[in-house]
């Protein structure tokens, strides 16, 4: 590799739920060495979001739960992916039939994001919201 290559920021960043987030940050940077760098606090002491870093890799993780409106509650892992044009985007995924479990939405942390399952029901998210450890 080039020494005058620039670093990319990632544009995919896989996605955990966790029965017990709180202990998995722990054991997450215990184990691993990850670095927290974000951590939104659910009711009862449960995780809402959380983001995780290890050297220029992130993860994002929280608490799983059972929230009808949020795909996101339910599943163990996905995966999480920055698009420019989320809308166009968007459009695209619904022109070819694929199941949008979450619609075109605007967040309250600033982000334009949709959720989808793909043909085996993997859970995929795409938006314009990139986490970002030097904050």
């Amino acid at each position: 590799m080039s020494g005058n290559l620039q670093r990319q920021q990632s544009q995919i960043y896989p996605v955990f739920r966790y029965n017990n987030a709180p202990n998995a940050l722990g054991w997450l940077a215990k184990a691993f060495g990850f670095k927290t760098f974000l951590e939104v606090p659910g009711p009862s002491g449960r995780v809402a979001h959380a983001e995780m870093a290890l050297e220029q890799a992130v993860i994002m993780l929280g608490s799983t739960g059972n929230d009808p409106s949020n795909p996101w509650t339910a599943v163990k892992q996905g995966v999480y992916v920055y698009v420019d044009d989320v809308d166009a985007h968007y459009a695209q995924a619904r022109a070819t039939g694929a199941t949008i479990v979450k619609e075109l939405q605007d967040t309250p942390h600033g982000s334009r994001e949709y959720s989808v399952q793909d043909l085996e029901g993997f859970l995929w998210g795409f938006g314009n919201f990139r986490p970002d450890p030097t904050h």
